[in-house]
C-alpha cells in the first residue's frame, strides 16, 4: 500500500513531540530517504520543502500547538 501524506505528517508530529523541535532540513532529508521525493517540492528560493498536503495533515495533527519559526526554519511548540 502506498504511503500517504498523513503517514508522513504523523512521523513529523511524533518527531516534534519527542524532540520538542523539528528542523525543516532534517525533516526533508528523512522524508526523501524514507518516504520518497513525491512528498517534497522545490520552492521559489530553490530549496527543498515539504509538500503542502503533508503540511496540511501535520497542522491538523498539532492543532495549532506548534509554530513555524521562519528565522530558524523549524517547528517548535507554542
Amino acid at each position: 500500500m502506498p504511503i500517504t501524506a498523513e503517514e508522513v505528517a504523523e512521523w513529523m508530529f511524533q518527531e516534534l513531540k519527542s524532540a520538542g523541535i523539528l528542523y525543516q532540513k532534517d525533516a526533508v532529508d528523512y522524508i526523501v530517504n524514507n518516504f520518497g521525493e513525491s512528498f517534497i517540492y522545490v520552492n521559489e528560493n530553490g530549496n527543498q520543502a515539504i509538500g503542502k498536503d503533508v503540511k496540511k495533515a501535520f497542522k491538523k495533527l498539532h492543532g495549532g500547538r506548534a509554530a513555524w519559526e521562519r528565522d530558524g526554519f523549524f517547528w517548535g511548540w507554542h
